[in-house]
């Protein structure tokens, strides 16, 4: 009788526990409209004159025209430490990124506000079978290479996990970890900022978004570790 209640209570802590994690993960995406993100892109007129967006939602998915260079980004809030989880689904030959930690983007001052400058953007393109290097999906672009590439070709989706934990960034796609780098340890990136805004790219393409969800991580007192 003892060990049954005993187990009992464990399964419902244990039950509790998952719920509680479950809480803490926070949906950016609401699946209905843009609210709690921003458009920030440079100018794109239609055949009408007017300035159109990239981005809008349909059937429930965050997609994006692709019909000129910017960003959306979450503008609620700056995150630091983060696992960030994406899903997106590319066409052929298309090209988008996720930007971490950076700042509003401003097409006037592109140098120093576009992430892959500011701080970081992970790439994500449509390159199954390219050989990873800096300029590859799951890079830090331009600084740090993967050491694997495993999107899948266009269309099907594919998933972005996105770790942060002060200077560590690990980037994992499709359920496989391909990037690890401590920037600190790195002298070209060591003093990129350590908390900012995150954001999706528009560089050319069709690409849809869905699922593209965050959970703060932070660590217990008195032992240092991460909390997951």
């Amino acid at each position: 009788m003892l060990t049954f209640r005993w187990m009992t209570a464990a399964l419902m802590v244990g039950s509790l526990a998952a719920s509680a994690w479950a809480d803490e993960t926070r949906e950016l995406f609401n699946g209905k409209d843009l609210d709690g993100w921003v458009v920030e892109q440079r100018p794109y007129k239609d055949k009408t004159g007017q300035n159109t967006p990239n981005w809008f939602v349909r059937d429930g998915v965050l997609t994006c025209a692709g019909k000129t260079f910017g960003f959306l980004r979450y503008q609620k809030q700056e995150f630091a430490d983060f696992a960030l989880h994406v899903e997106c689904r590319l066409s052929p030959k298309s090209n988008t990124g996720i930007g971490i930690r950076t700042v509003p983007y401003d097409p006037r001052r592109d140098k120093e506000t576009r992430p892959s400058y500011y701080s970081y953007e992970i790439q994500v393109q449509d390159d199954e079978g390219k050989p990873p290097d800096a300029h590859s999906t799951g890079s830090l672009y331009r600084y740090v290479a993967p050491k694997a590439n495993p999107i899948k070709r266009a269309p099907v989706w594919n998933t972005v996990d996105i770790e942060c934990l002060g200077p560590r960034i690990r980037v994992t796609i499709n359920g496989q970890k391909v990037l690890d780098a401590d920037q600190s340890a790195i002298p070209q990136i060591k003093d990129k900022p350590l908390k900012g805004y995150v954001c999706l790219q528009s560089h050319g393409g069709l690409v849809e978004f869905r699922n593209v969800r965050i959970r703060e991580l932070k660590a217990p007192a008195g032992n240092g570790q991460t909390v997951r």
